[in-house]
């Protein structure tokens, strides 16, 4: 099927499907500037958590917090039922990420990170 004809290649378009072909092209460019935008908050995010770990691994502190991890899931879970998301949603995704910080942390130290990484 060619892009701009859902009906297929030999298909002609109607006006109605052209709208809604550009319709659907402008939601998808939406979709990946929020994409993007998530990579770059994501990055900053554990260039700030790397920074964490160094503080931590240096005064011998635990690579994980129990406590601030249940706050912080609480708080997510506010602010996005306040937002219309998936509360549940919310915190999947920050158990995923919290899972990567303490991975990397415990990396630091343990002194097996990565020469120069600002990686999860």
């Amino acid at each position: 099927m060619a892009l701009d004809s859902p009906l297929g290649a030999d298909s002609p378009l109607s006006s109605t499907d052209r709208d809604a072909i550009d319709e659907l092209t402008g939601i998808r460019q939406s979709i990946d500037n929020i994409d993007a935008a998530l990579v770059h908050l994501l990055a900053e995010r554990f260039k700030f958590t790397q920074s964490v770990g160094h503080l931590k691994a240096a005064a011998g502190m635990p690579a994980s917090d129990p406590e601030r991890e249940r706050v912080q899931i609480q708080r997510l879970r506010q602010l996005a039922e306040e937002s219309r998301l998936d509360p549940a949603f919310a915190e999947k995704f920050l158990n995923f990420i919290v899972g990567e910080v303490i991975h990397h942390h415990e990396r630091i130290a343990n002194g097996t990170e990565p020469s120069g990484s600002g990686r999860a």
